[in-house]
């Protein structure tokens, strides 16, 4: 192996005992199944897993819970009487047993702009791109009776509920109630040749569907490699064992990085600061990760005080998946996420603000998080990555291929080379999470998106919304952070570090949760589009209301409330950080 620049020796040493054999060994291991959530051939693949971490010597515990599954069964389509292949999707309401008919009307992306001016009560509509929550509730609100979106050359799996996790009698409501089902590109062509956008037309859909939805227990599993020094203290590293088909790339190539990884560090235990937890989840692609959300509920507290990262790994070592800039990461966590991909693939690091997707059911809890999906393939003018262009990458990036989430998704579909690359980028960020002293996170990067973000906020609201306070207190905790940022590079004591790891965990849980949580601490957001400082993202709204409107006056009512929530968040940020610099001068 050359060298990488940059990564200490030690790293190096654990960067260099990737095996290439080990890892398509075990994704092919864990991919031999269809494993759904909640079935017998996916408990399987955990004991598979569980067995073979337990030969290095790594403890695991392995537990079953409830969870509200969903499995498609079957769909049926027909345009004037012609059969058009067709799935439809988890979450999704199942027909009645005759199916249901109606006229078809265009609406192209799904926009609000695309919907002005129509009349869609009773229609089925037809949509460009992927079946995502927030289209398919756009359509119910506007009446329609069913939905068929038009995929690419494959009709590609997802799942078309908002609720993360199980439901709650407070968001039962917001599961879909219409059918939902996906064609494939060229079908959904000659559907659209008789159709012009919002016009009525002599095309009629015949729509039978069958959903299974319901509670079954599924399984998670966890392992953990004990730190050294701060053995309380742990780094989560996360990915998703349940799959749609065989799954060799999402997730079995996940997994075998997870796995190759433990039995890595399983030979330097006495090197690791703080230890490594590791957690493997069902129910992500039939639940809305319903098993990471469950694993955070059950250990909320414990999670709050001693987890200090979350690494999760997605849909790796894909073949021509050479785009390694845009990985998602969080402003805090893009410099150690970054500079080992830079080290490792010469591409500058841009990296993509984490969305309302993957496993990120932690951000209540104030953790950090880091990585979802690695690599990705290049941007294309195909159906396929046209699709994927803003669900991956920020719209830079092609996604994880035109297999993904398909029939498609074999072993054939992972290049050895790329994911032995992807695993040593995921070894040596893991490890050094695990190993540096004061811990690898950049607070100072996290208060400037935040302070980006009040500018922002500020100039919007034009004058309709006083954010001085919030400006002001921003700028004062920039100042802070930086004199502690400079802190975390020097020469510091044991004592020192200790107190700066403490200061930084505790800020995190101020921070995270103010740039990713719109609700309350304990409860999870729904998987819809969300903006930074979420509390305050109404003042779009606000900006462009008529002042003396009844929706004025009640949306001031609202974010003046938001705005003291975002202001006492700063306040106890910058009393957090103001401690820490106390007690180090002292």
């Amino acid at each position: 192996m050359v060298k990488v620049n940059g990564i200490a020796e030690s790293l190096q040493k654990i960067v260099e005992m990737v095996s290439k054999e080990n890892l398509m060994e075990y994704t092919s291991k864990v991919s031999s199944e269809v494993r759904l959530s909640g079935t017998s051939e996916e408990l399987r693949a955990f004991r598979y897993v569980k067995e073979t971490l337990e030969s290095f010597g790594v403890s695991t515990n392995l537990q079953h819970n409830d969870a509200y599954i969903s499995l498609p069964i079957s769909a049926s389509l027909k345009v004037n009487s012609q059969p058009v292949s067709c799935i439809t999707h988890s979450m999704a309401a199942s027909t009645p047993k005759d199916g249901l008919q109606g006229e078809i009307m265009y609406v192209g992306k799904g926009t609000d702009e695309d919907y002005e001016n129509l009349h869609i009560d009773n229609k089925v509509v037809i949509l460009d791109g992927l079946a995502v929550p927030g289209a398919v509730k756009k359509a119910q609100d506007f009446g329609a009776i069913a939905a068929i979106f038009i995929n690419a050359e494959y009709t590609h799996e997802m799942i078309v509920s908002p609720v993360w996790g199980n439901p709650t009698p407070e968001t039962i409501s917001l599961l879909p109630n219409i059918p939902v089902v996906s064609v494939n590109y060229h079908d959904g062509l000659m559907i659209k040749k008789n159709l012009q956008k919002g016009s009525s037309s002599n095309l009629h859909a015949w729509i039978k569907t069958e959903v299974d939805t319901g509670w079954r227990k599924i399984p998670t599993l966890t392992a953990e490699i004990k730190g050294s020094t701060d053995s309380e203290h742990y780094v989560l590293f996360s990915g998703h064992i349940d799959s749609w088909h065989y799954g060799a790339m999402d997730n079995g190539s996940a997994n075998a990085t997870m796995i190759e990884i433990a039995r890595i560090l399983s030979h330097y235990k006495t090197d690791l600061r703080r230890s490594l937890r590791f957690a493997f989840w069902s129910g992500h692609s039939h639940g809305r990760y319903a098993g990471s959300t469950l694993y955070c509920d059950a250990n909320w507290e414990d999670l709050h005080d001693h987890c200090v990262l979350h690494i999760n790994v997605d849909s790796v070592g894909a073949k021509d998946a050479v785009v390694l800039s845009e990985a998602n990461c969080m402003a805090e966590t893009k410099e150690l996420g970054g500079r080992i991909v830079e080290e490792f693939t010469g591409q500058t690091f841009y990296g993509t603000r984490f969305g309302r997707a993957g496993d990120q059911s932690f951000l209540g809890a104030g953790i950090p998080s880091l990585f979802m999906g690695l690599s990705e393939q290049e941007l294309t003018n195909t159906p396929a990555t046209e699709a994927f262009a803003q669900l991956f990458g920020g719209g830079r990036a092609g996604g994880f291929g035109w297999w993904w989430h398909t029939t498609e998704d074999t072993i054939d579909k992972i290049d050895p080379d790329n994911l032995e690359r992807d695993c040593k980028i995921y070894a040596a960020v893991v490890a050094k999470a695990c190993t540096d002293d004061v811990i690898p996170i950049n607070q100072l990067a996290a208060v400037d998106e935040l302070r980006e973000a009040l500018l922002n906020y500020q100039k919007i609201s034009i004058n309709k919304l006083d954010l001085s306070v919030s400006v002001k207190r921003i700028e004062e905790l920039k100042n802070l952070t930086s004199k502690l940022q400079d802190a975390t590079v020097m020469s510091l004591s044991d004592e020192c570090i200790t107190l700066v790891n403490l200061g930084l965990l505790k800020l995190s849980r101020i921070l995270v949760p103010l740039n990713y949580v719109q609700g309350d601490l304990f409860h999870h957001d729904p998987a819809m589009k969300q903006f930074i400082i979420p509390a305050l993202a109404d003042i779009e709204k606000l900006a462009s209301c008529q002042e003396g409107d009844e929706e004025y006056y009640m949306l001031k009512t609202k974010l003046f409330r938001q705005t003291n929530k975002v202001n006492y968040m700063l306040k106890q940020a910058i009393l957090t950080v103001e401690d820490v610099l106390d007690k180090l001068s002292s």
